[in-house]
């Protein structure tokens, strides 16, 4: 991808600071800490096609070729040195194992030639069979603390997922309901990256205590942008 090309799909992103470490929420579900050169996706949740397949429920298995597919263009966009995979990057534990060659080969490639930290998630908390990269419970950089499940209470610096965040507003009678971002400028929970993950809305009691003054800052993701949302702005449902 071109200079020009990168600098147009990264226009829809949304500059935040956590914990004072500047972050760039970008509209295809990832974050990037510029001075960091480290990017972080969550929840990617590979696999869970033929997860539910061998559980007798048959849904389409496209979800890993999906997932994979937009996170190979997010890493050609960036060409980040770090890129940290929050938790749950495989439905369940065996995931891994069954990934398919193809696939496989198109991880191995994104993985090449950077650091890569699996983070441990309540679905995946073991390495991942045959492939590189560092699985931790959790990683620290730069007053950041990388984790799957977040702290309950405040956590300054805390990067977690987990528990796939999204937002609804309604404006002129009209209901949106979108993935999003969720912080309050000291912590963030990352939105859920994989092609069949559902969402909770940032309102649920899940979320209680977590954020200072309440509601977080939603920054809900739209086809080509990230859009800012007031906690005041935010409706259950």
């Amino acid at each position: 991808m071109n200079i020009a090309a990168r600098e147009l799909t990264r226009a829809g992103c949304e500059t935040i600071a956590v914990a004072g470490v500047r972050a760039a929420c970008d509209w295809r579900g990832v974050v990037h800490f510029p001075e960091l050169d480290l990017l972080v996706v969550s929840d990617l949740h590979l696999e869970k096609g033929s997860s539910h397949a061998r559980r007798g429920r048959l849904i389409p298995p496209y979800d890993t070729a999906a997932t994979l597919q937009r996170l190979a263009a997010v890493v050609d966009d960036y060409q980040p040195r770090t890129i940290v995979s929050l938790g749950d990057s495989f439905h369940d534990g065996e995931g891994a194992a069954r990934l398919p060659e193809p696939f496989r080969d198109s991880l191995m490639a994104m993985m090449a030639g950077r650091s890569w930290f699996w983070i441990s998630g309540n679905h995946d908390p073991d390495a991942p069979d045959d492939l590189p990269g560092e699985t931790v419970e959790e990683l620290a950089v730069a007053g950041l603390v990388f984790r799957h499940e977040p702290s309950k209470g405040h956590a300054e610096g805390e990067v977690a997922g987990h528990l796939h965040p999204c937002a609804r507003i309604v404006q002129r009678g009209r209901s949106v309901r979108r993935r999003c971002f969720a912080s309050d400028g000291m912590r963030l929970i990352m939105p859920a990256f994989g092609a069949f993950t559902g969402s909770l809305n940032v309102l649920d009691r899940a979320y209680r205590g977590m954020f200072r003054e309440g509601a977080p800052t939603a920054y809900m993701i739209g086809t080509s942008r990230v859009y800012p949302i007031a906690g005041s702005l935010l409706r259950p449902g």
